[in-house]
């Protein structure tokens, strides 16, 4: 079985690595990008995403290159804890949770992928433009050959997993048209700065209400990640949807946390101090009432892009590659094995996409509401239920992923 995966991202690459363990060797990646860079800021990789990485055999990689999560903690505006709760293995879970640059876990997702499956597997400068399914059921996969002059080529396969982003030009062409990308008029900065550990040094925090936001942790030795969310100013020009990378100034946006200075934290000299800064406008798509189309599969954010709360948007690309991999090593035919990834993980992660929606709105509202009139203890019984209902939602339960049945295959059941 030839598999052609588009997009070199953490759910491709995850995918590739999947599909690897499970005894398939025909695959290939196809990444638009001409070079892969550390690009980006931090990441927070929960348990059931540590989980899966670690059966991969990476759990020492992220070990050394990541930071251990020890507690998740509220704070309102006035610096004032709200709620805290442990993470991780000091949670109870049998894996960590890890925060995580980005670009570095992405290098050492690429690093073992050349690694397993040859030098050559990752095809960079190849805009894939298209994909169809063929007449005899092969999956025709369009491209811009950007090594040299640009010009047009064509790959077929037998199977092809779309992990090409939010802008999907794959899930466009599946579709026949393009999916709108939807915003709630909010915008995350984020930046990463160097400097002292904070609190227990493995803390992540967020930080106040339903105005604005910072979460802040650290994702190596002396570095520290930040992301502020707030409404967009609307005297500004449009940012592009979909734009992870776009580089802002770290003064502006340090005046918006100018009130932010504790004693356990001065938050406005944290961004004040950031070497660099990008502004990204809350987008997301509506979730999808399609994955698979003939012999393709949307995976990650082309499936299911989402606002990136509660962790989970790279959480879910990982887990949708662990399944698919899966299924496609034990199910009877091909196309079983799509109809049973599309079964598994298109309502979870549907329903994953609009929780976030609520995070991003009506949940902080509340909670606010209630720190803002002195009852912190009724907000933090709030946000306690909250986080509940959403790990069993997203799939980390403490007890029900630690009793969850593996995705890895066995060799002896190849």
């Amino acid at each position: 079985m030839s598999i052609a995966i588009i997009g070199a991202g953490v759910g491709g690459l995850t995918a590739a690595l999947s599909l690897h363990a499970a005894g398939r060797d025909d695959i290939l990646l196809f990444e638009a990008a001409r070079e892969i860079r550390d690009v980006g800021v931090g990441i927070n990789l929960p348990p059931h995403a540590v989980r899966e990485l670690s059966e991969l055999g990476l759990g020492d990689v992220l070990e050394k290159a990541g930071v251990p999560t020890k507690e998740l903690a509220y704070y309102d505006t006035t610096g004032r804890l709200i709620w805290a709760e442990p993470r991780g293995l000091d949670a109870g879970y049998k894996w960590p949770q890890y925060s995580i640059h980005r670009g570095t876990l992405q290098r050492l997702l690429v690093e073992a992928v050349r690694e397993r499956l040859g030098p050559s597997s990752i095809r960079i400068a190849q805009r894939v433009t298209g994909v169809s399914t063929a007449d005899d059921n092969k999956v025709v996969i369009e491209a811009i050959d950007q090594t040299g002059a640009d010009r047009p080529v064509s790959y077929t396969a037998d199977v092809a997993i779309c992990a090409d982003g939010i802008r999907s030009p794959a899930r466009e062409s599946l579709y026949g048209s393009v999916t709108p990308l939807a915003s709630n008029g909010w915008v995350m900065y984020r930046g990463v700065t160097k400097t002292a550990p904070f609190l227990s040094g493995r803390s992540m925090v967020i930080i106040g209400d339903e105005a604005q936001r910072i979460v802040v942790y650290p994702i190596a030795d002396g570095v520290l990640n930040w992301l502020l969310v707030r409404p967009k100013d609307t005297t500004r020009a449009e940012t592009e949807l979909g734009n992870w990378n776009v580089p802002v100034s770290t003064s502006a946006i340090a005046e918006f946390v100018k009130d932010y200075r504790f004693d356990w934290l001065d938050v406005h000299h944290l961004v004040a101090s950031s070497s660099e800064a990008y502004e990204y406008p809350m987008t997301d798509i509506d979730p999808l009432p399609r994955w698979v189309f003939g012999r393709c599969a949307l995976l990650g954010d082309a499936a299911h892009a989402m606002y990136p709360f509660g962790s989970n948007g790279a959480s879910q690309a990982i887990l949708d590659a662990r399944v698919l991999a899966y299924e496609l090593a034990t199910a009877a035919t091909i196309d079983d094995a799509l109809r049973g990834y599309e079964t598994q993980r298109r309502p979870v992660a549907s329903e994953v996409q609009l929780a976030n929606r609520r995070q991003a709105g009506d949940v902080m509202a509340r909670v606010s509401a209630l720190a803002r009139s002195g009852a912190h203890g009724d907000a933090a019984t709030e946000l306690q239920d909250v986080e509940r209902r959403y790990k069993q939602l997203a799939g980390f339960d403490v007890d029900a992923l630690n009793t969850r049945k593996s995705w890895s295959v066995l060799t002896a059941s190849r």
